[in-house]
């Protein structure tokens, strides 16, 4: 549970931007390009930082790491307040992704997979709903702050809170987790095959995968409450409507964790990435409130099993003396999936002046993933059967 609190209040700080995004464009002549590229840096320092901070967490311990990131997540909020562009895209880069976001969500990640063995994707479930926990629960509570006082008073005493909360955390709970990583063997210079194939030849389509399901996966999460703002739905209505897609996505998690331990993680990535096909091209044929909430509700139960599933196909798969560095290239690429897509639908809605193109877009990535992903699990099953 300490991990699942970190991770919530963690990812907290780059919900105040998504909610935020059309006050802080209209410092910029409307630009929505530059607040959703804030936040898409920081899903791409995110990804970048956590493969240097996983190897660190492995040496140092997770506790010191997490602590650290806690700190940069702050101050990179402080520095934000400084206004768009440039300190709010180095505040939300380099200091809430590069070294905040990475030191706490990789290390958390191989941390939790070393505790658990026979119940890894509830796990790692239960520990990955921390970033839909805290979209469910802090939107509406930023809408308030962000009406009554403005956004840069919402970051500054969020910044104060996250570390208020999260360094105690990390001081009393996060002691080494038991698993003992033996070195790789290799014997006879004999290179390792997975699903029949060379293993860094499928590590490599693996991470072309969720590059290709991450790009949609940003675009509501990111663009919601400016979308829904932009057909005459209030801000406190869409705020709510975010705070349920990732409320949904919350609860549903859990339970594909459960399945994915059932039916393992590609299988549970192929059903997941098809569900949030369909759910996200809802959001091209729907315009109504209560239409746009069943395809929000609908949206969170489709990709909320997918990137946990995503590292415990890499456990499957994989050595675990390889976890170290494998599964923090995974999130990498879910970290630039993630960024090039808040940040693409928001230089196409710039663009065009709506989203129409940008979601067009995320439909067509998600179909090439789940292409690739049923070409996996096609070969894992053929595989399965012959042994």
């Amino acid at each position: 549970m300490a991990a699942l609190f970190t991770m919530l209040m963690a990812f907290g700080a780059a919900w105040i931007t998504a909610v935020g995004l059309k006050d802080i464009a209209a410092e910029v002549e409307g630009a929505r390009s530059i607040p959703a590229l804030a936040s898409s840096l920081a899903w791409l320092g995110s990804g970048l930082g956590g493969i240097v901070m996983g190897r660190i967490a492995d040496k140092i311990g997770t506790r010191w790491t997490v602590i650290f990131g806690a700190l940069m997540i702050g101050l990179g909020l402080t520095i934000s307040t400084l206004g768009p562009p440039w300190p709010l895209w180095i505040g939300h880069g380099l200091f809430i992704g590069l070294i905040g976001l990475a030191g706490i969500n990789a290390p958390l990640y191989l941390y939790v997979s070393r505790w658990f063995d026979k119940r890894r994707g509830s796990a790692l479930a239960l520990i990955s709903s921390g970033s839909y926990l805290a979209g469910a629960i802090w939107p509406p509570i930023f809408e308030r702050v962000i009406s009554t006082y403005g956004w840069r008073s919402a970051m500054l005493w969020y910044a104060a809170a996250e570390i208020v909360v999260v360094v105690p955390l990390a001081l009393i709970y996060f002691s080494h987790p038991p698993e003992v990583i033996h070195p790789a063997v290799v014997t006879g210079g004999a290179r390792p095959r997975v699903l029949g194939l060379p293993s860094n030849t499928i590590f490599v389509l693996m991470c072309i995968a969720p590059l290709l399901c991450c790009i949609p996966m940003s675009m509501p999460q990111g663009h919601l409450v400016a979308f829904c703002s932009d057909l005459g739905i209030s801000r406190s209505v869409s705020a709510l409507m975010l705070s349920m897609l990732l409320g949904t996505a919350f609860l549903s998690r859990q339970a594909w964790g459960v399945i994915s331990d059932k039916i393992g993680g590609l299988t549970t990535i192929l059903i997941g990435s098809a569900w949030q096909a369909l759910a996200m091209a809802g959001f091209l044929f729907t315009q109504s409130e209560a239409g746009l909430f069943t395809v929000s509700a609908a949206f969170g139960i489709g990709f909320s099993g997918i990137i946990p599933a995503y590292v415990l196909a890499a456990r499957e798969l994989f050595p675990a003396s390889e976890a170290s560095w494998r599964i923090p290239t995974l999130l990498l690429f879910t970290g630039l999936g993630m960024a090039f897509g808040g940040w693409l639908a928001g230089l196409l809605y710039d663009h065009y002046g709506y989203y129409a193109p940008a979601f067009s877009v995320g439909v067509g990535s998600n179909l090439l993933n789940v292409v690739l992903i049923g070409w996996l699990v096609l070969r894992w099953r053929n595989r399965a059967s012959r042994a």
